[in-house]
């Protein structure tokens, strides 16, 4: 596929500099990380390895190539190790100083997070790197949010400088793949399943197959410490399957799971999920922080082909469930502000019984509330009225009927409606 997204000018235009920070790369799984940096690599001048391919098994014992790898392959199929990245690097390092000056040589390093001990070993080859006054440029990519930056803080705070991958946007899918507004809301932002959305069947099997059970198995499951694995499991799938776009409390989760452990627990498991780029939980805004941190979350799935693979409707029977729809149209409203939003801009949702607003925007410039219009007829929400009658300085938004157009709002991102 010959799309690029738009975070590849800002790798182009680190990678065209002399080598400051090490590039870091993050986001959920197959949302096109690898794609883009290798898109943005030229193979003449990088080296592109992946920590979660096992090593070659079959090598020619007389070959230049077994004599440089048998120091660090302990046996056919091992995972990669550290002397494995130390090899890479060493070799990407000569690389570079063979370079005509002020070429750059690339090292890419995908799944970083697998490693074992990975940001001490690349702390230390960076900061050598520095010292000798010619380092290549390092870009570092994984698809575990936690471990990724709990290696960043503890080892390589001050060296690296991150490029933030989200899921695709509806002008995204329909530029690549030419989706429409109502298969977009559907089926998502996955580009990976782009190409068989007309087998339903077999699209469902590959969401939940290869890209839930992933997510959940290889990345939360065995990267982090999950006491309750079937209670976490069991969580997404009753917030993605039945509680997307709707507000709940830990309390009532509790009640909907079996052996759920204490809302501490469950507070957890939400906060794994959403840094996996599955499922997160969205606070209430009281204008004070320790109110909203304190409030029932509002659950709103990352992607809504979650939520379409789990429930089990068809594209069909989807569209004419009016009540399925509106929660479909509000969660991809949902997951839009969250994946698109900068640091500055903050999402919340409001409600003071019986009054509610589906979204809040808010930075330093202002505040605005978003309700979410699915129905064919019109009329200014209530809780709209009352919540800027309480909040002075906000700004009303209508996305839907009767306001701005859903295809218009999906195009542009969240900070865009601060304006």
């Amino acid at each position: 596929m010959d799309f690029k997204r738009n975070q590849i000018n800002v790798l182009l235009q680190r990678l065209s500099e002399s080598p400051r920070f090490m590039i870091v790369v993050t986001g959920p799984r197959q949302i096109g990380k690898t794609t883009m940096v290798r898109q943005a690599l030229d193979p003449a001048r990088s080296t592109f390895i992946a920590a979660d391919q096992p090593l070659p098994g079959t090598t020619d014992p007389f070959s230049a190539q077994a004599e440089s790898t048998s120091q660090y392959i302990a046996s056919a199929g091992a995972l990669p190790t550290a002397e494995w990245l130390a090899h890479h690097w060493t070799q990407a390092r000569a690389r570079a100083k063979a370079l005509p000056t002020g070429e750059q040589y690339v090292l890419a390093i995908d799944e970083v997070q697998k490693i074992p001990r990975w940001s001490e070993l690349v702390k230390g080859l960076w900061d050598a790197d520095r010292a000798d006054g010619l380092p290549p440029h390092i870009v570092l990519l994984g698809s575990s949010p936690w471990l990724v930056q709990r290696g960043l803080t503890e080892s390589l705070a001050g060296r690296y400088e991150p490029i933030r991958m989200t899921h695709w946007s509806y002008h995204e899918m329909q530029s690549a793949f030419d989706f429409s507004l109502e298969e977009y809301v559907y089926f998502g932002g996955y580009p990976g399943s782009a190409d068989i959305i007309r087998d339903e069947s077999r699209w469902r099997e590959y969401v939940r197959g290869a890209l839930i059970h992933p997510n959940i198995e290889k990345d939360i499951l065995q990267m982090t410490r999950v006491d309750k694995p079937a209670l976490l499991k069991r969580l997404f799938e009753l917030g993605c399957g039945a509680y997307s776009g709707q507000i709940i409390s830990y309390t009532k989760l509790q009640g909907q799971l079996q052996d759920a452990g204490n809302t501490v627990t469950l507070a957890h498991y939400l906060d794994l999920l959403s840094q996996a780029g599955l499922l997160t939980g969205v606070s209430k805004y009281a204008g004070q922080k320790h109110r909203q941190r304190a409030s029932s979350p509002k659950l709103n799935a990352l992607n809504t082909a979650l939520i379409s693979a789990l429930a089990g409707y068809t594209f069909q029977e989807a569209q004419n469930d009016r009540t399925f729809w509106g929660r479909l149209v509000e969660s991809a409203v949902g997951a839009h502000l969250i994946n698109t939003a900068s640091d500055n801009c903050t999402i919340h949702y409001w409600r003071e019984s019986p009054d509610e607003v589906d979204f809040v925007l808010s930075n330093l410039r202002g505040l605005v509330a978003i309700e979410v219009k699915s129905g064919a007829t019109f009329s200014t929400p209530k809780g709209l009225n009352v919540f800027t009658t309480k909040f002075k300085a906000a700004r009303q938004l209508i996305v839907g009927e009767g306001g701005v157009p859903l295809a218009e709002f999906l195009s542009h991102p969240a900070d865009d409606w601060m304006d």
